[in-house]
């Protein structure tokens, strides 16, 4: 993990400094055909995310945010471009190897929280730890977002934060290297929010796993190394923050 990471601070730009390309995507363009209508969702997209850093995808909705991260996690492939993953090139690979990546090597977050109602905390946890190669303890991996009393709760007996800490409790469960988020707090009220992003933000602090959030939300961007902006399928900005600020001092 870069040192910098570890007091808080913001990475520096990795144009000057040897940060290493976790991804590497290279005029991603995506088209869905949809009757008569061909729909221009990404149009050559070059992006780059490094390690150990936590970036925040901002735009509107329809802005392409939340097809890049599928692209980038393996559960979509563009049209055109190519997309590589360390040395490993995503855009050649076949769906048995997607489904390796995905199961090895990435989290995900979504909106919605996507638990089993009859499984407990713990339960819904375990079905990642149980396929994993170097997993946690799904009690460790409890702890580490709160929840280390709420072990036993069925989703129904927990808010919608403390669900949506779960879902990430079961994301990083399986040690992944990149933790992908898409707006993980769109059904959450700020307060709580607030609490979901401060998990995300020591997940990417203390382990050093590289985070991207997506959001609409422009406040969040506060708490990132490094900010891209999306409109209308093209990358229209990308800015480094010189400190990042805490998920405590964002207000939305």
């Amino acid at each position: 993990m870069p040192e910098n990471l570890r007091d808080g601070t913001a990475v520096q730009n990795p144009t000057e400094t040897a940060s290493t390309a976790v991804f590497r995507a290279r005029g991603i363009s995506k088209i869905y055909q949809m009757g008569e209508v061909r729909v221009h969702a990404l149009r050559s997209v070059d992006i780059d995310l490094f390690e150990g850093e936590l970036m925040v995808l901002l735009g509107a909705s329809g802005s392409g945010k939340s097809t890049l991260l599928n692209i980038l996690g393996g559960l979509d492939t563009p049209t055109h471009g190519e997309v590589w993953f360390r040395d490993r090139n995503l855009t050649a690979a076949n769906e048995a190897a997607l489904t390796r990546y995905r199961r090895d090597h990435v989290g995900f977050v979504f909106q919605f929280y996507n638990l089993i109602p009859s499984l407990t905390a713990r339960e819904n946890v375990a079905l990642v730890t149980e396929i994993a190669r170097n997993p946690m303890r799904p009690e460790e991996a409890l702890e580490l977002v709160g929840l280390g009393e709420r072990l036993d709760h069925f989703p129904a007996q927990l808010s919608g934060g403390e669900q949506q800490r779960v879902a990430i409790a079961r994301a990083v469960a399986k040690r992944p290297e990149v933790l992908l988020c898409d707006e993980p707090t769109g059904a959450l009220d700020s307060t709580t929010g607030r609490i979901v992003l401060s998990v995300l933000e020591r997940v990417n602090r203390e382990m050093g796993t590289t985070t991207a959030v997506i959001t609409h939300n422009a406040p969040i961007a506060a708490m990132a190394d490094r900010v891209v902006r999306l409109a209308d399928g093209r990358v229209v900005e990308e800015h480094w923050n010189e400190n990042r600020s805490s998920p405590d001092e964002i207000e939305w």
